[in-house]
């Protein structure tokens, strides 16, 4: 530790230990230079993107202490947002912790594009569902871009809806967004939305088992979609046109799961949406199809 003094030795430092380690990424960064940035700029509060202006600074040994310990918590697998307490999505910064799954979902990427050209117009007063909604990510990033919505986010974790709690006081949207706790439908009885929202735990049996370190530090709640990953897919199949207006729509994010789910409801028209994964990842059904 002696030989290291400025922040740009211990930016390569940990670039250097991740890669060497082999540290699993995808929660947020792609690149292990990313990452170390990411993680050391976060601790010492600048910003990301201005890292090289204070690459040469020198660190207090408390600053060398702490950031040793960080790095030493990311190469044994906590995930990089659970040491920061921070984490981006479209744009957006949440609180996040132990108690809820990191956001990543290709729903907001379709979010920020209006839901085009499934919602006509995003100006319209709408009532928004987002199920399973963890830190509230989704819900906020819909109440930015339908701006004249009410949102709906339900969990079936506490834990998950205190969080939530901290990052919709943080927009100013407690009045906009409702936060519910729920498992799946229960909680709001017959009412009906313009669009559903759901980012499931959609992750099956082998795959669970085969979990990188740092997803298996994520509630296995959020995670966990049963044997073939379709455990609560079902439930809003089933239950989905109950709470879906005459013209209204559902969207789920599936991950791996489309030919299962194709195979599993082979008589629903799922329509495939674009995303910078490609068209395999989130579908779209209409009310009147279900």
């Amino acid at each position: 530790m002696k030989n290291l003094n400025t922040i740009l030795d211990f930016v390569r430092y940990a670039t250097s230990e991740f890669n060497l380690k082999k540290v699993h990424l995808g929660q947020g960064c792609e690149h292990y230079l990313d990452e170390a940035i990411y993680l050391i700029s976060s601790y010492l509060n600048f910003p990301f993107e201005n890292t090289d202006y204070f690459f040469n600074a020198h660190l207090t040994e408390h600053e060398k202490n702490q950031l040793f310990s960080l790095i030493k918590k990311r190469l044994d697998g906590t995930p990089t947002a659970y040491l920061t307490n921070k984490a981006y999505l479209a744009g957006f910064q949440f609180f996040v912790n132990e108690n809820t799954i990191i956001p990543r979902s290709f729903i907001a990427e379709l979010l920020t594009e209006y839901l085009s050209p499934w919602v006509e117009n995003a100006n319209a007063p709408m009532a928004i569902l987002d199920l399973c909604t963890g830190q509230g990510s989704l819900a906020i990033i819909a109440a930015h871009y339908f701006a004249q919505s009410q949102v709906d986010a339900l969990d079936i974790s506490k834990d998950a809806l205190r969080v939530a709690a901290q990052n919709v006081a943080e927009y100013a949207l407690e009045n906009r967004i409702h936060l519910v706790h729920s498992n799946a439908f229960e909680k709001i009885n017959q009412k009906k939305y313009d669009v559903i929202l759901c980012n499931p735990p959609y992750v099956n049996a082998d795959s669970m088992s085969h979990l990188p370190l740092e997803f298996q530090a994520e509630p296995v709640l959020a995670l966990s979609g049963g044997q073939d990953g379709l455990d609560f897919v079902r439930i809003l199949i089933q239950q989905a046109k109950i709470h879906l207006k005459e013209n209204g729509i559902l969207i789920v994010e599936i991950g791996h799961n489309r030919a299962v789910l194709e195979k599993t409801f082979p008589s629903l028209p799922f329509v495939w949406l674009e995303t910078s994964a490609g068209c395999d990842y989130v579908f779209l059904l209409n009310a009147f199809d279900l």
